[in-house]
C-alpha cells in the first residue's frame, strides 16, 4: 500500500475548561486536556486496575468557539482527528517535543447542561454549528390498522 493514514479516535473527559488563545485577523485556537481511562484485571493479583492517558487536544476556529461555549471539566466528548509532533526550544535551549491531537471533527456526549436537561448528545465539527435533533410528531392521519 503506498498511502499512509494518521487518524486518531478518542472518547474521554475533559480534564480542565477549553483555554482560547485568539491571532490578528479573526483566527482562533482552543486547548484543552482529554483524559482516557483503560481498567483490567492483573491476573497474577486479581485486582483491578485503571490507567489514565492525557491527550493535548487542539481545535480551530469555530470548533474551538462552540467547544468553550458548550464544554466544561468533565464532559465526556467523542474526538477525531490527527496526531501532530511539535518541536521547539526552552529558555535554556533544550529541544523539547509535544504530542496533540489536532481535532477535526467532534460530537458532545455528555455536558452538565444536557445531563440535567436530558438532552441528546450534540454533533458537530469545526467548520459548522452543533446540530440539533429534530423530532418530528406523528401526524393525525398515520392512523394504521395494525393489530398491534
Amino acid at each position: 500500500m503506498s498511502g499512509t493514514l494518521n487518524k486518531v479516535m478518542l472518547i474521554g473527559h475533559l480534564g480542565d475548561a477549553v483555554k482560547m488563545h485568539y491571532f490578528e485577523g479573526g483566527g482562533c485556537i482552543g486547548r484543552f486536556p482529554l483524559a482516557t481511562n483503560e481498567t483490567y484485571v492483573n491476573k497474577q493479583s486479581n485486582e483491578r486496575v485503571n490507567n489514565t492517558e492525557w491527550h493535548n487536544i487542539v481545535v480551530r476556529n469555530k470548533g474551538a468557539e462552540i467547544c468553550e461555549k458548550y464544554l466544561s471539566k468533565g464532559d465526556k466528548v467523542y474526538i477525531e482527528g490527527r496526531i501532530k509532533t511539535r518541536k521547539w526550544q526552552d529558555d535554556k535551549g533544550v529541544d523539547r517535543f509535544s504530542t496533540e491531537i489536532q481535532c477535526q471533527d467532534f460530537t458532545f456526549l455528555s455536558t452538565k447542561n444536557e445531563s440535567t436537561n436530558g438532552a441528546a448528545p450534540t454533533q458537530a465539527t469545526p467548520s459548522a454549528k452543533p446540530n440539533q435533533d429534530i423530532v418530528s410528531e406523528p401526524s393525525a392521519d398515520d392512523n394504521d390498522d395494525l393489530p398491534f
